[in-house]
């Protein structure tokens, strides 16, 4: 696994974000890493606040700033030309620059001559290990959880964040595994799933998840959907690949159709679970889900009861919404789960 050598404290970037979704990164450092983050800076036409003071380069520093850290992550990964004055002022004053797009930093010469007169580093996440093996499809000691999702952005990183919080918690062994950009921004390592090549997918998954005690959790962040268009082969790549004793559905409660591909419908959720076990036990016969978390976070919370109900209702499993009221129910069946 991946190991980064990142500089906290951070100054997030958030460029021109228009929405949540679009600045996932940075409210995902804000949430589970707030002492490691001074302050953002925004565009004028910045639909996003992270609730961190709005600085400029200077004022970051001023503050204890070692890294700029962008803090957006668009469709595609691609970093947008407009945003390299920003960078390179920002290595310039002697901040690291920390990426997760798709885009390598030092491929756009005004960052590479920057980052050679200051000497600062540029640090691209999306970079997976040298010489990653094909699967081998043998089974590994230890248990392991991976969260899937009806769709992208849906909670499958904060649920497995949550879930190896509440873990520990509890006392039981549990290491967060992280797949993407962010989450290898938070844990401070992991791999970047989708800029594995697809041959490697599950071999890289099986290296992320390795022999384990008997008791212990490998909590692993799921990336994509079975469903969607372009990026259910990472999904896949994951679940051939970890193995999963434990699923967890992730689904953001009104979304029907897959986000940005309208055409796609998302199928219903006992589909959505048929569909996952039949692709899991492909490598691990015993495979099941142990429950559903939802987001609910664009409804009343007068209605949430009634939504976790009814999901539980017609699937059969416990129903969570981590950001709201936890997940207790679920860390429960794990940390008995070999008692």
């Amino acid at each position: 696994m991946n190991e980064m050598d990142l500089k906290p404290p951070y100054l997030l970037f958030l460029g021109d974000a228009a929405n949540d979704l679009d600045a996932k990164t940075a409210l995902g450092l804000v949430h589970w890493r707030p002492e490691d983050c001074v302050g953002q800076l925004r565009y004028a036409n910045c639909r996003v606040d992270t609730g961190l003071p709005d600085m400029d380069i200077g004022q970051a520093r001023r503050a204890g700033a070692r890294s700029l850290l962008i803090g957006v992550a668009p469709t595609g990964g691609a970093l947008a030309p407009d945003w390299e004055i920003t960078l390179a002022h920002a290595l310039d004053a002697g901040l690291d620059v920390i990426s997760g797009m798709h885009t390598p930093l030092a491929s756009l010469p005004r960052l590479a001559n920057a980052a050679y007169r200051s000497a600062s580093r540029l640090i691209d996440i999306r970079r997976p290990p040298e010489n990653l093996p094909i699967a081998s499809g043998k089974k590994r000691r230890g248990l392991r959880l991976l969260t899937v999702g009806t769709d992208c952005c849906v909670g499958k990183k904060f649920t497995a964040l949550a879930l190896h919080q509440a873990l520990r918690q509890r006392g039981v062994p549990a290491d967060f595994r992280a797949t993407g950009q962010t989450g290898i921004m938070i844990a401070g390592g992991g791999i970047p799933m989708d800029a594995v090549k697809a041959d490697f997918l599950a071999g890289a998954a099986e290296c992320l998840t390795p022999d384990q005690a008997d008791d212990h959790w490998d909590i692993v962040e799921g990336q994509g959907s079975l469903f969607h268009p372009a990026y259910a082969a990472v999904t896949l790549g994951l679940l051939h690949g970890t193995q999963a004793d434990a699923l967890v559905l992730c689904h953001a409660v009104g979304r029907r159709q897959i986000d940005e591909y309208p055409d796609y419908q998302i199928p219903p959720l006992e589909a959505c679970l048929e569909h996952y076990l039949a692709a899991a036990r492909l490598t691990h016969p015993a495979a099941r889900f142990v429950g559903v978390s939802l987001n609910t976070g664009d409804r009343p919370a007068s209605a949430r009861a009634a939504l976790l109900q009814d999901v539980t209702a017609r699937t059969g499993l416990p129903c969570v919404d981590p950001l709201a009221l936890g997940v207790d129910p679920l860390a429960e069946t794990l940390a008995d789960w070999r008692r």
